[in-house]
Formats: C-alpha cells, sequence, structure tokens
C-alpha cells in the first residue's frame, strides 16, 4: 500500500513541554505529520539533554543529544529561546498566533505569571487550543505540589496496591503514568482539533497523570463506594479477583503469567488433567477461587513442577487456549521476533549517537506508515529558520538575538 498523507500534516504545534509526559504527546502528533517547534530554556534545554546514553565520540563530546532526549523528542524542530527576557517573551507571543496547538508543563501558575496565561494567548490566537499538563491539576489543595509520575501513583491509591501482602508497597519503575497521560493529552488535542474545525473555536485543555493514574483502577472504585469498610489489599503476584490470574514459578525457575476468566474454569481445569477440581467446593464459584488464591496457585504450580520447561508447560495450555505467556526480560521481549515484526520495536538511527532501539509508534493506520527516517534536533537546531520562516526575523536581527542571549544554540 502507498504510504498516505500523515494526518495532522498541516497543523502546527509549540511545544514547551520536557521530560515525558508532555514530550510524548507532542512527539505522537510529530510523527503523524504535525509541525512541532520545541522551545527549550537556555542554558541546557530539555532535562533529558542529560539523561540517557550519550555519544562516545570524541567527535559528538559537546553534543546535547541523549538516547533519552531522542526517543521522546524526534521528530520536532529545536528553538532555544529565554522568553524570561522581554525580548524573547515577545517573539514566544507573537509566534502563537502563527500555531494551533501550545502544549505546556510547567508547574501550574508558572506560565500565567509570565503573561502567557491561555486567557491571554486565546487574544492574540482565538483559536488555538492550549493544553497544560501537570502532576494533578492547575487548580485544588494538590495543585503546588512538586511531582512527577511516582508521586502521582501515590496519590492515585496504585502504589499502595502493588507489591507482596506482608511487604511494603512496591514502585512501579517505569513512566507508565508519564506514557498515558501524553497518550491522553494527545487524544483530548485531536479532538478539540475535531471541535474546532466544526466550530472554529479554540479551547483550553488539561491532562494530569493524578487524573489517568486514577481512571486505571479497574473495578475497585464502585466497590469501595458502595461497600462499607471495603479497602482493596496488595496480592503480590496474584490478581486479587482470583482466576487464576497471576504470576506462576516454573519448574525451570522461570515465569509464567496466566489469565483465566470465570468461563475458562473448566478449560483450565481440563488443561491440568485436574477435572476433579472444576466442581471442588473450595473452587466452585469465582468468588470461592478468590477467596482460595494462594491454594489454587499451590496446585497450578505443582502441575508446572512436571514440565522441564517453561514452554513446555505453556505449549500444553495453548491446546485449550488458556490465556498465557512466558514473563519475559526487557532484553528478551526486545529481541522476540513478533515485536520487530510489528515494529513495536524500531530501530533508528542516529548521526550523533549510531544505531539503537527505541519504541515504535503505538497505534497503526491502514492509510499510513510511520516513517523509518526520523531525527532529533541539536539544541537551538532550527533557531534560524523557525524565526526567518514564522517571523521573517531578518539575518542582522536574529544575530543580535544572539549576542543578548535571548537566542542560544550548541557548539559541536
Amino acid at each position: 500500500m502507498k504510504n498516505g498523507l500523515p494526518m495532522l500534516k498541516g497543523y502546527r504545534v509549540l511545544d514547551m513541554t520536557q521530560i515525558v509526559a508532555g514530550p510524548s504527546c507532542t512527539r505522537l502528533m510529530a510523527e503523524l505529520g504535525a509541525e512541532v517547534v520545541k522551545i527549550e530554556l537556555p542554558p541546557l534545554g530539555d532535562r533529558t539533554r542529560v539523561g540517557g546514553l550519550k555519544s562516545k565520540d570524541p567527535l559528538h563530546k559537546q553534543s546535547s543529544r541523549s538516547t533519552y532526549y531522542y526517543q521522546h523528542n524526534h521528530s520536532k524542530k529545536s528553538v532555544a529561546i529565554d522568553f524570561k527576557k522581554p525580548k524573547g517573551l515577545a517573539i514566544l507571543k507573537q509566534m502563537v498566533s502563527k500555531f494551533d496547538v501550545l502544549v505546556e508543563n510547567f508547574t501550574p501558575g508558572v506560565l500565567d505569571r509570565a503573561g502567557l496565561s491561555y486567557e491571554v494567548l486565546k487574544k492574540l490566537n482565538p483559536g488555538l487550543v492550549m493544553c497544560s499538563i501537570s502532576m494533578a491539576g492547575q487548580e485544588g489543595s494538590l495543585s503546588q505540589r512538586p511531582g512527577y509520575d511516582y508521586i502521582a501513583q501515590a496519590y492515585a491509591g496504585i502504589t499502595d496496591l502493588i507489591g507482596q501482602p506482608d511487604g511494603d508497597p512496591a514502585l512501579i519503575s517505569m513512566a507508565i503514568g508519564d506514557s498515558a497521560t501524553g497518550l491522553s493529552a494527545a487524544m483530548g488535542i485531536a479532538f478539540a482539533l475535531l471541535h474546532r474545525e466544526k466550530t472554529g473555536e479554540g479551547q483550553y485543555i488539561e491532562a494530569t497523570l493524578l487524573d489517568t493514574y486514577f481512571q486505571m483502577h479497574e473495578v475497585n472504585i464502585p466497590r469501595i463506594s458502595l461497600r462499607k469498610g471495603y479497602q482493596p489489599k496488595r496480592t503480590g503476584s496474584q490478581h486479587p479477583d482470583g482466576g487464576p490470574t497471576g504470576i506462576f514459578k516454573c519448574s525451570d525457575g522461570t515465569y509464567i503469567s496466566i489469565a483465566t476468566l470465570p468461563h475458562q474454569w473448566k478449560a483450565f481445569c481440563q488443561a491440568m488433567d485436574n477435572v476433579d477440581l472444576i466442581d471442588d467446593p473450595r473452587f466452585k464459584t469465582a468468588s470461592l477461587r478468590r477467596d482460595n488464591n494462594l491454594l489454587l496457585k499451590e496446585i497450578f504450580e505443582h502441575w508446572l513442577a512436571k514440565f522441564e520447561s517453561r514452554d513446555a508447560a505453556i505449549e500444553s495450555l495453548d491446546k485449550l487456549r488458556i490465556p498465557c505467556a512466558p514473563v519475559l526480560t526487557l532484553n528478551e521481549a526486545i529481541n522476540h521476533p513478533h515485536l520487530k515484526e510489528r515494529g513495536t520495536v524500531r530501530r533508528v538511527k542516529d548521526d550523533v549517537l549510531g544505531e539503537f532501539d527505541i519504541p515504535g509508534f503505538p497505534v497503526k493506520f491502514s492509510r499510513w506508515k510511520v516513517s523509518s527516517d526520523i531525527k532529533a534536533d541539536s539544541l537551538g537546531g532550527h533557531n534560524l529558520e523557525v524565526l526567518k520562516d514564522y517571523l521573517s526575523l531578518s539575518d542582522e536581527e536574529i544575530e543580535a538575538l544572539y549576542e543578548e542571549q535571548v537566542l542560544i544554540k550548541e557548539n559541536g
């Protein structure tokens, strides 16, 4: 199939974000064809430029590019401008009128104090769609608390439910909330642009890590509100509602993940060649299986111990289509042929960092395919192009901005 037109081609996005949640949102839009201009504050730009891995080549020792920055900010243009200075602020306000979308994730109130609130900007550009991303929102008792993904996890009641029942709560050590909030923000912006197509109206959007995390609770919110005194507990490697669903140890020391719904109980017992369990009074209903979760885990792991390997056990479960999977290390997942074939694992090549893998685009479209040729910008790498094209500034005016350190760009 011939690659179709990127769906966001023609839209312009002003990206005033850093770290993960905000940059993930704008990176998705950039891949879908939007022209994304990333505004970075001097002297270091996005904080992820000093994270991740750097080039070991002496020729690139001055480069600010890192694998961390690349993953979340490829396909964007970098403009490094100090908008804390009056001239920088004036330029930024001029640019706003040229864009369809502005995304920011400063601490709530920072842009208001800088004179860049939505109320100010919508007067400059009534059609502007502005999205603010934060830990807990622009207003409310938590709005001014500093916080990242792990703080939102804790406030959302997520952290307390992770870990062993008799142990400490555990941390989800990858940025699940950041990534999901970036997706939520991108979705909200796309819907707001659709609304603008119909009405001509811009609007203001909020996306928060706390809200995103809280909606991940699957069943417990109604339970708590309806059952007096109910409090969900940590259940370690087992799903709190039984199933059996959870993580189980195999004879070779590896682990298997299995997820069975109530209607699959009979097939599960047949797979274990233990049909007597079907009507066992300890496991006859889903609630009884939940209450006897640990005993069921013991029975299942006893069955798993009969197999020489995890793969042999999975093969036996597959015959009756019991949902199961090996618990892969990330190293194993990266090298899984399915993930490579789908582009879930994506090989990229950067002229500074070399070749390495990053996650692929999370959605597949029938009329458009992701580009294999993506790049990440150096700090301030598009200062000249953007300011000339958008604001018609002359070479002399741009040079003066460099001399006054309103603009910067990296050396090397």
